[in-house]
């Protein structure tokens, strides 16, 4: 399985977001420090769920790599987390 589907399918079933986004990145990072031929080291997520309602931000971190804890320690080099409820998301628009 590509590794953005399993992460999309991990956050989707751990916080049931009204919208994600899971980008892969690795293609800027070559060359860098934990970047693998192939890629899938890198990854930009974009998620907005009610879950993080009264959560601070660093506790909703925390959540998403909970969630993805196996990718993090195995394939998963770096993630980088926009985490916002429904009503930080509509604010931002």
């Amino acid at each position: 399985m590509v590794m953005a589907d399993t992460i999309r399918e991990k956050l989707t079933r751990g916080l049931a977001p009204m919208s994600l986004e899971v980008i892969d990145e690795s293609h800027r990072h070559t060359g860098h420090a934990g970047a693998r031929p192939g890629g899938e080291t890198h990854f930009r997520v974009r998620i907005v769920a009610t879950a993080f309602e009264g959560v601070s931000r660093l506790d909703r971190h925390r959540m998403v790599h909970d969630i993805l804890a196996a990718e993090l320690a195995d394939r998963v080099h770096a993630l980088n987390v926009s985490a916002r409820t429904p009503g930080e998301d509509t604010a931002a628009s």
